[in-house]
């Protein structure tokens, strides 16, 4: 009896030892990793603190002491990143554009761990029908253009920012699930997982509490990975002219230099830093993700 409360005991990780696990998974040695890390966090702070960091009202159409329309005005002590040719402060707009690419990013990166782990999760570790039925539905993922489905999906629905989050819930977790199930195949075999099945762990908890904790890792890869495509996808649909007009975005932003033709006019200070901004976002969350590979796979740090 001792011998199966001790193999149940090894077989179930305790959270503290999830925690220590999950803590230990992060890539603090890699300094590309830690690059990615430190503009997410940028991201953050500049989201929570938008308030204070913004100048002025983002829409506020802006005058001179003269009473003349602030448009187009260069960088300065003032507008530290100038105006747009409505005279709206630009560094207003990047800065609350920030929350719009949090809220984004953030909600669809978990819409896409959450459905792609689960499904990875039930194909891989059941199998059979069960494994058949969602890959099925996996490949059909894989066939659907993802911005031309955006795009319809914003057409059929009221222009917003939660189109995107639906639209990466809806065909994203796919990669996710994938990487996922391979995962689940190679560890469903393992000696803690038979050791919890002969002492009577049901089926439903070991897939949750012995196998989930051991992709955890992989999950939290393809999340970071999924925040810089969620704010790039937002940007691109924003940029079309099929984004929520009345939320200030970085994509928002594009869109109004792109069609107050800023480029020619010279208006760098206006369409550079959104998309400086998209940049390293989207950079960043790829630069977490090489700093996971040697986490995941050892075997790189040799090459």
């Amino acid at each position: 009896m001792s011998v199966e409360l001790d193999t149940a005991r090894l077989a179930a990780p305790s959270r503290s030892r999830l925690g220590a696990r999950l803590w230990r998974s992060m890539p603090w040695h890699d300094p590309m990793a830690l690059t990615g890390i430190a503009v997410y966090m940028v991201l953050v702070l500049t989201a929570i603190f938008a308030n204070q960091l913004a100048t002025h009202d983002p829409t506020e159409i802006l005058f001179s002491a003269d009473y003349n329309l602030a448009a187009d005005l260069p960088p300065s002590l003032e507008f530290p990143l100038g105006t747009t040719s409505l005279g709206r402060d630009v560094w207003s707009q990047l800065v609350f554009g920030s929350r719009a690419a949090l809220i984004v990013g953030v909600t669809a990166a978990f819409m896409v761990v959450v459905i792609g782990t689960v499904v990875g999760l039930l194909a891989g570790f059941f199998g059979g029908i069960a494994d058949s039925i969602l890959m099925r539905i996996t490949d059909i993922a894989f066939g659907i253009p993802f911005l031309p489905f955006v795009i319809v999906l914003s057409a059929f629905l009221e222009p917003s920012v939660w189109n995107v989050v639906l639209a990466m819930g809806l065909i994203l977790w796919r990669d996710t699930a994938r990487v996922i199930r391979s995962q689940v195949l190679t560890l469903r075999s393992r000696t803690f997982i038979e050791a919890a099945r002969v002492v009577g762990v049901s089926e439903w908890r070991i897939l949750f509490v012995h196998l989930a904790p051991n992709i955890l890792p992989i999950a939290i890869l393809y999340g970071s990975v999924a925040i810089g495509w969620a704010i790039l996808t937002e940007a691109s649909v924003s940029f079309l002219g099929f984004g929520d007009a009345s939320t200030i975005s970085w994509g928002y932003m594009l869109q109004d230099a792109y069609a107050s033709q800023a480029l020619s006019r010279g208006s760098f200070h206006w369409f550079v830093p959104p998309g400086l901004a998209i940049v390293a976002v989207v950079a960043a969350g790829f630069f977490i993700g090489r700093g996971y590979e040697e986490v995941l796979f050892p075997k790189l740090k040799a090459r």
